[in-house]
């Protein structure tokens, strides 16, 4: 045995290698990343780690992994990490070391996307609200106390991976930094400043000397050394490649789906279009491919930005609940595998294209040992066609790319699926049908003697607020003289939401859409002659995310008036008004502290506003993930245990008369086994008897109990 101990250590040693116990050094080249000496195809899924919970992470982890994901890809999300200045949360779901460290210890790489800017449908593009109260700020460009505080956060991060020991060049699993995100959108609004904005952010950050690449997304002048990379859906056809030949073809973006908002419809990507694209994009020297989203997750509390649902990306190959999408997870699967079988060849062979026909080329990669590997493409989306390669037939799929290792032998087509679709089944485990269950409490509408702010004028809700709430009062006393007993109140808004009342009477409400920036509201009053008091709601639904100037966007209310006729009219806009930031309950935490409200007895049920519910429910037996059926409400948050689980608007229906969403997760991590504590605040008049506690899960469509199973009529 003792002759064969320096090779038993020796293996050990090279095992040890393998990992990240030892310094990596991380280049690139025109073909590749390099990562000790390696050249390397990457493939990178998204998964953001507030959108999940720490008890989520090791299961999504291992579900990419196995799925052949290589990389991790991740934002950093400013706001949540340092919500006031200069204090900092990197706690719970914001505990970015933890999720760093669980995707090294298996054994897979990261790429930290730090922006700090990153838009992600996340509100305020990922900004702490208060930088918009910064003197002299504008974001993302040539401005200098813009550029102090995001060079601030962004050395924070830095310092913080390296403490950790996470970059590769410590030994870490960290391979790749972005900076900014995507600013290539909004670079022109900027002129010259925007260009001096870019090559200052990329020397700023290469300063940091973090040991790993870094990249800029959607931004042909990268400066150097910085990797420009391509976002969308068919980067294969679309990206213009690196701005260097010494620079790799990188796609940091593949959209598995979209995002949804409220009043949308999911939009639904095939697996075989995302293999195609990603083929294609492999063909033409390609060597990183990330997906957006792998796992999308869920926008808890506040998070989400204007108008977008509280689920994410849940057409992604792991859903929201980190359930397998089939057949998209596994079909991807089987892509990794045979690009990752071929992948030495692909990475030193000399690429060829030439014509197959007049909708059909080729991709050869040869090398001077006889390695050689093709790509066989048909761009026609209708018809199957037979092409000749050498000197044999092959028979290609409508729209679709066949991959040959050996240029012999198909082993994956993109448009032919093996993998066996399913469906996810949610199961009623508790309802809450009985009046006895639930208690109630009701906010206050205030009046304008109940406010402390005033103003002669009608302020920018956002500024207001401070994004301590998505609710605003605006309240006004006035004294009416108009002819008219039953004039028009016209409310001009660019927030998202406004509900009216008048003398403390609920009036209506009328709310906006995501593609158009305003709204009236236009409802028929009832007004005494003499001092009245009108008092308005505005609501936003999330912070924009995204536009040049974010920090000049303007939301609430803009004219209000009430309107006998053209010609007869009062313009309140610039009486003297008095605002209120928030909700009473809010004040009161009434979803924390709900031992000390006093709840009554649930009252009517089916048309209250602005009413705070409570209940208490179990745990489901299992593991199954869990869900809130809130499809009887009308629009609000909802909370468990203190937690909030986020927005929910069933009221806003789609185009096809159905809720975006109407099922809520519920994270297991969030729950006791008994006794746990559900708030919901209804601005719209819903029923909470209607509501019910599921359990979900997949199943095969080709399962023989399918059939039998109850399901709702959306997937």
């Amino acid at each position: 045995m003792e002759k064969w101990l320096p090779l038993v250590m020796l293996l050990v040693l090279l095992t040890l290698m393998e990992g990240f116990g030892v310094n990596a050094d991380v280049t690139y080249d025109g073909r590749s990343l390099i990562i000790d000496g390696q050249r390397k195809i990457l493939f990178s899924g998204s998964i953001h780690y507030p959108r999940s919970t720490p008890q989520m992470w090791p299961d999504l982890i291992r579900k990419a992994k196995q799925g052949g994901v290589d990389v991790i890809q991740t934002y950093v999300f400013w706001n949540l990490h340092e919500p006031q200045q200069g204090q900092y949360d990197f706690s719970g779901r914001n505990d970015l070391v933890r999720f760093i460290k669980e995707i090294e210890a298996q054994g897979l790489y990261v790429c930290l996307r730090i922006g700090p800017f990153i838009e992600s449908e996340w509100t305020y593009g990922g900004f702490p609200f208060w930088l918009h109260d910064v003197p002299g700020i504008v974001y993302r460009t040539d401005n200098e106390p813009f550029k102090f505080y995001m060079q601030n956060f962004t050395t924070k991060i830095v310092d913080m991976m390296k403490a950790e020991s996470l970059y590769a060049s410590q030994g870490g699993p960290i391979i790749l930094s972005q900076i900014e995100n995507e600013y290539q959108n909004i670079q022109k609004a900027f002129g010259g400043a925007g260009s001096d904005y870019v090559k200052w952010a990329a020397k700023m950050a290469v300063g940091l000397e973090t040991g790993v690449p870094w990249v800029m997304c959607k931004e042909t002048d990268a400066p150097d050394p910085v990797i420009n990379t391509c976002n969308g859906m068919k980067c294969g056809e679309t990206f213009t490649g690196p701005n260097s030949p010494n620079k790799p073809t990188m796609w940091t973006e593949n959209w598995t789906s979209f995002y949804q908002v409220y009043g949308g419809i999911p939009y639904i990507r095939s697996a075989q279009d995302i293999a195609f694209h990603v083929t294609l994009f492999i063909a033409r020297n390609g060597s990183y491919v990330n997906y957006y989203m792998y796992h999308g997750g869920t926008n808890f509390g506040r998070t989400a930005s204007a108008y977008v649902i509280t689920g994410y990306y849940d057409q992604a190959p792991l859903d929201e609940y980190g359930l397998f999408r089939q057949p998209k997870w596994g079909h991807l699967k089987e892509l990794h595998a045979a690009i990752k079988s071929c992948s030495t060849t692909l990475l030193q062979g000399v690429p060829v294209n030439f014509s197959l026909g007049q909708l059909q080329e080729s991709y050869v990669f040869e090398e001077q040992n006889g390695g050689c590997v093709a790509f066989l493409i048909n761009n026609d989306g209708v018809n199957k066609v037979t092409v000749q390669f050498h000197n044999r037939s092959y028979e290609l799929l409508p729209k679709s790319i066949s991959i040959l290792p050996d240029c012999q032998n198909v082993t994956f087509n993109t448009a032919n699926v093996n993998t066996t679709s399913n469906r996810r089944i949610y199961i009623p485990r508790q309802n809450f049908s009985s009046v006895n269950d639930w208690e109630q409490f009701e906010d206050v509408i205030p009046n304008f003697d109940d406010t402390s702010l005033r103003s002669n004028s009608l302020l920018e809700h956002m500024n207001a607020t401070k994004d301590k709430s998505d609710y605003l009062w605006y309240t006004v006393r006035f004294e009416y003289n108009l002819s008219c007993k039953e004039p028009t109140l016209r409310v001009q808004s660019a927030a998202h939401v406004a509900h009216a009342f008048v003398n403390d009477t609920y009036i209506g409400a009328v709310h906006g859409n995501h593609d158009v920036k305003s709204f009236t509201l236009e409802l028929p009053v009832t007004i005494n002659q003499g001092t009245n008091n009108l008092s308005i709601l505005s609501v936003m639904v999330g912070l924009p995310d995204s536009g040049a100037f974010l920090e000049r966007r303007f939301a609430g209310l803009t004219r209000v008036e009430l309107q006998c006729s053209e010609e007869e009219s009062l313009n309140l806009s610039n009486s003297t008004w008095g605002y209120q930031v928030g909700l009473l309950g809010e004040q009161l935490e009434v979803y924390k502290n709900t031992s000390d409200i006093e709840w009554s007895q649930l009252g009517n049920t089916t048309n209250e506003t602005h009413i705070w519910y409570k209940t208490s429910f179990n745990t489901p037996d299992g593991d199954d993930p869990v869900a809130l059926d809130l499809s009887s409400m009308g629009k609000g948050e909802a909370w468990v245990n203190g937690q909030s689980i986020g927005r929910y608007w069933i009221l806003f229906h789609d185009s096809k008369g159905n809720p975006s969403q109407s099922l809520y997760h519920v994270p297991r991590s969030f729950l006791n086994d008994s006794g746990n504590i559900l708030v919901l605040f209804e601005e719209g008049g819903g029923n909470p008897l209607r509501i019910s506690l599921d359990t979900v899960s997949v199943t095969d469509l080709q399962d023989q109990n399918f059939d039998k199973l109850s399901l709702p009529s959306f997937s």
